[in-house]
């Protein structure tokens, strides 16, 4: 993965220049937003080569879950400066439709094929290793730009058949609707992880379901499931089983961890075992005192 990373970084980095001044040069917008395009790439490959460093460190006493969230916070943060940069595209744009600006368009397709093949390359590596939300961001940006590549050269054709220069805004409307999309769906499931929300495709009403369905629980509450990164679902809740034995309670344990690994994929969970009936108050369980007496209670906590 750093591999492919490393070789996305400078082959970005080149088409970087290599648009910018083309652009400049071209008098085309559209080759300037492709530039300003690659720029965010090229950060957005940055940070995540950044983050999946910091997410192969151990654990610490300070850092208990390891650096598993830097790969997820990256791809929020490059989220963002993509929303930026597709604002600034748009406003151009618009600026240069009201006020055309002729192109170079030959210039324009030339550059465009060459950042074609070198986003097409990058994505298709990318794909091939695209399992967590970090290395999903930078692949669909650089899918984007293979998309918008594309567009600028049938744009640069478009202007060499019939003249008319408002294509190259144009197209640069597209590309920046484009960016802003693929962006916000990014900035939607990073902001879900980093607030703590259910993981996506996980129905807490269906584990607590599932858990109750295991022989020997009685009620299954305060159950919280949440994303440790991109990749590792964690689970807490209470469980309410009959006054047994310790050595009984491990056979409901091990049945609730079974159903979690195999029909949800969580594998870190912390199971609490109580036999008297209780209140949740603030994420706290309270035992009721039905009979005036201090009632018996009792509660096992299993992580792994």
């Amino acid at each position: 993965m750093q591999r492919v990373l490393r070789f996305s970084l400078v082959a970005t980095l080149a088409y970087v220049l290599l648009t910018f001044f083309a652009g400049v040069r071209a008098n085309s917008l559209a080759l300037i937003s492709e530039s300003g395009h690659n720029v965010s790439d090229f950060l957005a490959l940055l940070l995540s080569a950044i983050a999946v460093y910091f997410h192969s460190r151990p654990a610490t006493d300070e850092k208990t879950f390891g650096y598993q969230r830097a790969g997820v916070l990256a791809a929020f943060l490059n989220a963002l400066a993509l929303i930026v940069i597709a604002g600034w595209i748009a406003i151009e744009a618009v600026h240069r439709l009201s006020a055309p600006v002729a192109v170079q368009p030959r210039l324009m397709m030339i550059v465009a094929a060459a950042g074609l093949l070198m986003n097409g390359v990058i994505a298709a590596l990318l794909w091939r290793v695209a399992n967590d939300v970090n290395i999903r961001s930078v692949f669909l940006h650089m899918l984007g730009d293979t998309l918008s590549t594309a567009a600028v050269i049938a744009g640069g054709f478009g202007i060499l058949l019939t003249g008319r220069n408002w294509i190259d805004p144009a197209l640069s409307i597209v590309i920046a609707a484009l960016i802003l999309w693929t962006s916000l769906a990014i900035v939607k499931e990073t902001l879900n992880i980093l607030l703590e929300g259910s993981p996506r495709g996980v129905s807490i009403p269906e584990i607590r379901l599932s858990l109750q369905d295991v022989q020997g629980v009685l009620d299954v509450h305060d159950l919280h499931v949440w994303c440790l990164g991109s990749q590792t679902n964690a689970l807490a809740c209470h469980v309410t089983i009959d006054d047994i034995p310790p050595s009984e309670s491990g056979r409901i344990l091990a049945e609730i961890n079974t159903t979690l690994r195999d029909h949800f994929r969580i594998h870190h969970t912390t199971i609490q075992f109580e036999d008297a009936e209780c209140e949740i108050a603030h994420g706290c369980i309270i035992p009721v005192d039905l009979s005036g007496a201090h009632p018996h209670h009792h509660g096992h906590s299993h992580s792994h």
